[in-house]
This record gives structure tokens, sequence and C-alpha cells, in this order.
């Protein structure tokens, strides 16, 4: 009988009733780390289509950084227009 109950401050409280309520909790918090991980490598696939992460990059560094923000900049506007 000792193992079906959980105490929280001095009160009994069923043991299935607590998962069930910290699975409710965990379940919001991946959803909306879901949402924003499948935003997140919707935008690391944008820029794998202009093959800027997705090979090496052989141009100078300073080059890198400036296309990079380039193509950052036209996800962003085609982003806003879009929603």
């Amino acid at each position: 009988m000792a193992n079906e109950f959980f105490t929280i401050l001095g009160i009994f409280i069923p043991l299935g009733v607590m998962m069930l309520s910290m699975l409710a909790d965990k379940k919001t918090s991946n959803r909306k780390l879901s949402h924003e991980r499948i935003l997140v490598e919707n935008v690391i696939r944008r820029l794998k289509i202009f093959r800027i992460l997705s090979e090496r990059y052989r141009n100078r560094r300073i080059r890198f950084v400036l296309r990079f923000n380039l193509i950052a900049a036209i996800h962003n506007l085609e982003f806003k227009t879009a929603h």
C-alpha cells in the first residue's frame, strides 16, 4: 500500500494521478519545443539550398559572413511576406 501513494507536504497522492499531471506538463513543453525546432530546421534547410552550409565554403571568410547575412535577409523577407 505504501508503494501506491506519493507524499507531498504530508498529503498522500495516488501515483497514477501524479504521473498524469507530470505527463501533461511535459507534453505541453515538448510541443512548444518541437514547434521551435521545426522552424529552425526549416531555416537550416533553406540555407542548405543555397549551398552555403551543405558544402565546404572555399572563398574568403569575410565574403562568407556577407553572403550568409544576405541569404538570411532574403529568407526573412520571404518569411515576412508569406506570413
